[in-house]
């Protein structure tokens, strides 16, 4: 009987587990992936670093940003912290 309550007892935890660290971890990083892969050029984005920028071209792996006049960056896609929503 104590073996069953203990598998019981483990088997409640693991879900415990799973529903409150490893699937929100999951949806973010899903949702962050959807975010790389709707990069597009003439959008506003914000960098890991705190870099805000506007995307230029769109490679493979990198993206050529804009900040400010006559300089222009590339960085990889995964750096990207979010697309800001123009306010104008």
């Amino acid at each position: 009987m104590d073996n069953y309550v203990t598998i019981i007892y483990f088997a409640v935890l693991l879900g415990i587990f799973y529903f409150l660290i490893i699937r929100p971890q999951q949806q973010r990083q899903k949702k962050h992936q959807q975010t790389i892969n709707s990069l597009e050029p003439n959008q506003k984005i914000t960098t890991i670093g705190g870099i805000m920028g506007t995307v230029v071209r769109v490679k493979d792996e990198t993206i050529t940003l804009k900040i400010a006049e006559n300089v222009k960056i590339e960085v990889l896609k995964s750096s990207v912290a979010s697309i800001n929503e123009d306010t104008n």
